[in-house]
């Protein structure tokens, strides 16, 4: 295993990867013409890997570097490597792409880091598109969401302003083999919260394979703590419904 290290203002560790294997991981991935099946490819390598949150390192008093951390993964950063991952041919424009991914502009700061699901298709328009209206059709549900403000006006994340936002999602009940049919592997998708300053709780990967269709994501429950595949239909009953980001071709 390669021990962490720094190099520039990039924090890296590769875990069970050397750079090597990556640029030939990265290499093979690019030679898959469908996006859905490159990001199955992807993520398949991540299967099992630890979760941990609190990965990234930087908050409103401690300044942002970027962080590669392949060891450990939460939802979001899993997410994160996967979609700058689908996009590189080699470890060093991984590197590049995870900037523009999980910052806007590409500019490394903990005020440009795109914190909430919809920020992907709000600043990342050119790679994913939200399309939960478009599947959902009628059964779509909008809300009007102030995101990073509780109830009271305090603030989620300090120093982070609140914004406005309409989120779609489409709810859980009204997810049924129609819905299902259209969504794609390789989709994106986040789990809708009803708390107030919050897009989505949850995110990952929506998979087709063998006949079954899974959930691959990472996964903070306490018996588990790893990337995994779990059972889609099953997962989402106790959930109130989904965010679908789609990854551009």
């Amino acid at each position: 295993m390669v021990k962490p290290f720094l190099s520039g203002d990039t924090l890296i560790q590769l875990g069970k990867w050397t750079e090597k294997e990556l640029d030939a991981l990265l290499r093979a991935a690019a030679s898959i013409p469908d996006t859905g099946r490159r990001i199955v490819f992807l993520s398949g390598h991540f299967l099992d890997t630890a979760y941990r949150e609190s990965t990234l390192t930087g908050d409103s008093s401690t300044p942002e570097k970027l962080v590669v951390n392949l060891k450990e993964v939460d939802c979001f950063t899993f997410i994160d490597y996967i979609e700058a991952m689908r996009l590189s041919s080699s470890f060093d424009e991984f590197v590049q792409k995870l900037k523009g991914v999980r910052y806007r502009d590409g500019t490394v700061s903990y005020e440009n880091r795109n914190h909430f699901f919809t920020d992907w298709s709000t600043y990342n328009a050119e790679h994913v598109t939200d399309s939960t209206a478009r599947i959902g059709g009628c059964r779509t549900v909008i809300m009007q969401k102030r995101l990073n403000e509780r109830e009271d006006g305090s603030l989620l994340l300090q120093d982070i302003p609140a914004k406005n936002r309409n989120v779609a999602f489409i709810p859980s009940p009204a997810v049924d083999r129609e819905i299902i049919d259209v969504l794609r592997t390789g989709d994106y998708l986040g789990i809708y919260s009803g708390i107030s300053g919050l897009d989505v709780s949850h995110v990952g990967i929506f998979i087709r394979a063998g006949g079954k269709i899974y959930l691959r994501h990472a996964s903070s429950a306490r018996r588990v703590r790893k990337v995994v595949d779990q059972e889609f239909e099953r997962y989402l009953k106790s959930k109130p419904g989904i965010v679908v980001l789609r990854p551009k071709e």
